[in-house]
């Protein structure tokens, strides 16, 4: 039982981080401020191909404007708070940092123009660690229903993604990416996932995010 009553700290820390750079980024010119954006690592498919490789995980810890943080940072304390309780922390944070890369990788190869930033990448990796739980442990109700409510939550953002000003190849990215690295990590808090799954999501991503890196520097 104590597996599932540990306090979240990744959770905790990831938002204070995140917090602390939005506030540098307002003392400094704010958060909308194109240059300050760019200084603190926005997504910039020009500077990536000058080298600046940290721009593929810079993104996920700034934000542009208060509802964007806000939003993200609610989603990040509701759902990280249940992924870290399942997963444990520190698979709980390899997943969410390679969720963050790989929708910034996508969104670098599929959204070349635009400057991209936020925790999205990363909260929709979650989404899909969640959607991995759901495939591999269906015989669990609870986790088969919240599987299904993040199942709906993440069409109906899809849906919406393509009317708005939202980077939605960074956001399937990171659901994609979450998801396989959910596979890769394994959850031995709740049962054990076959050794060819684990394999064959490592060897997916790796080759998807090459494929993907290969097509945007050519692009």
């Amino acid at each position: 039982m104590g597996s599932w009553t540990h306090k979240p700290y990744i959770t905790y820390g990831l938002i204070v981080i995140n917090v602390i750079v939005f506030l540098l980024m307002t003392l400094l010119g704010g958060s909308e401020n194109i240059s300050v954006l760019v200084a603190f690592g926005a997504k910039v498919n020009n500077l990536i191909l000058e080298g600046q490789w940290w721009r593929f995980i810079t993104p996920m810890f700034i934000h542009i404007g208060f509802e964007h943080i806000l939003l993200n940072m609610i989603t990040l304390y509701f759902i990280g708070t249940q992924i870290e309780n399942f997963f444990g922390s520190g698979r709980f944070l390899t997943i969410y940092l390679i969720s963050g890369i790989g929708g910034n990788i996508a969104s670098f190869t599929f959204n070349p123009t635009a400057l991209s930033a936020g925790a999205s990448t990363a909260l929709f990796g979650l989404f899909g660690a969640f959607l991995m739980l759901g495939e591999s442990f269906r015989e669990n109700p609870y986790i088969r229903a919240m599987s299904r409510q993040f199942l709906l939550l993440v069409i109906l953002n899809v849906i919406f993604g393509f009317s708005g000003n939202v980077d939605l190849a960074g956001h399937l990215g990171g659901l994609c990416a979450g998801f396989l690295a959910a596979y890769i990590v394994g959850v031995p808090m709740i049962g054990k996932i076959p050794a060819v799954k684990r394999i064959v999501s490592l060897l997916t991503i790796i080759f998807v995010s090459g494929l993907l890196l290969t097509m945007g520097f050519k692009l």
